[in-house]
């Protein structure tokens, strides 16, 4: 039978941080993605994907907010679902292409997801995940008087606004997600998928939140048993000691050792950390399974052994 993979897609693999921010430069960006998602499924990997929607969904609601007083201002969780439409249009229609050119007639959908989260979940009081742009100290600052935003600096690269990121707890549309699986690629719980509550009549209502993808990417492999899951990022390898001179990239980790490095403080919140967790958190759930955590470019050298950080139970 075939490996499943799900594939969860860093920002790098949608905008690159070298070019304008367009629709246009981020189709050519996505365009190359596809190519790499297409090289998986040519080698007979079953994939489903899972992408992030920081710097889209803050630009949204950035242009949503500056044009207020002439139309109104849509709520956090419709610019998410904005954002999961835009992205899924590019990646549907890349792939679509990558794939035909390969010779494969795999039909290819984006489907809007909504993600359960608890209302009581402790991220509400304490907002880590970036969003938008990048922007200096002294705007930071002034964003922060001005408009009342929870700004922190970025891992080094500039200070950006930070927002709620709640564990997810369920994905309303797995059913059909599991129904496509086997006929289609599904692109899923985009940008971590819509957060939205639960009430006690079984209502969901949106909130303003934004779910990391390496959880909802977690969650989706979990609930669709999947062989692995895969997280691509910027970099080949997981490293410790990053940017320091006695940097070490890490080609096995362990839960526990994985578990002692993240105590240590050694990724970086918003960054690397969720990473490392959402790939324990799968290899704990499923102890004869792996994670990988590569970059896009390695994702099949790292399915065969060759690179990346593979993290297993034991």
């Amino acid at each position: 039978m075939a490996e499943k993979i799900v594939v969860a897609l860093g920002g790098n693999a949608l905008q690159s941080g070298k070019s304008e921010a367009t629709a246009e430069a981020q189709l050519a960006v996505v365009k190359e993605t596809c190519e790499r998602i297409a090289d998986l499924s040519e080698k007979g990997y079953e994939v489903a994907v899972v992408h992030g929607n920081g710097p889209q969904v803050g630009r949204i609601l950035l242009a949503s907010e500056t044009a207020k007083d002439v139309t109104p201002a849509m709520p956090f969780d419709v610019c998410g679902a904005m954002s999961q439409g835009y992205i899924g249009y590019h990646l549907q229609q890349a792939l679509r292409f990558a794939l035909a050119k390969r010779g494969k007639d795999i039909p290819v959908v984006t489907l809007l997801t909504q993600m359960v989260v608890d209302q009581k979940d402790p991220a509400f009081q304490n907002p880590t995940k970036p969003i938008g742009p990048f922007y200096s100290e002294a705007e930071a600052k002034e964003l922060a008087e001005t408009k009342g935003y929870s700004m922190k600096e970025d891992a080094g690269r500039g200070w950006r606004r930070v927002v709620p990121s709640p564990i997810p707890t369920r994905i309303v549309e797995l059913d059909s997600v599991k129904k496509l699986w086997d006929s289609t690629i599904v692109i899923t719980c985009g940008g971590g998928g819509i957060p939205v509550l639960e009430t006690e009549n079984g209502d969901l209502e949106g909130t303003a939140a934004v779910i990391d993808k390496d959880f909802a990417a977690e969650l989706l492999a979990e609930n669709v048993e999947a062989d692995a899951l895969m997280i691509l990022t910027e970099v080949e390898k997981v490293a410790i000691n990053f940017n320091k001179p006695n940097q070490e990239n890490l080609g096995h980790m362990t839960y526990a050792e994985a578990e002692k490095h993240c105590a240590d403080g050694q990724f970086a919140p918003g960054s690397m950390l969720p990473k490392v967790q959402a790939a324990m958190k799968f290899v704990k759930a499923n102890p004869d399974k792996k994670a990988i955590i590569t970059s896009l470019a390695k994702a099949i050298d790292a399915l065969e052994g060759k690179t990346g950080t593979v993290i297993t139970f034991a």
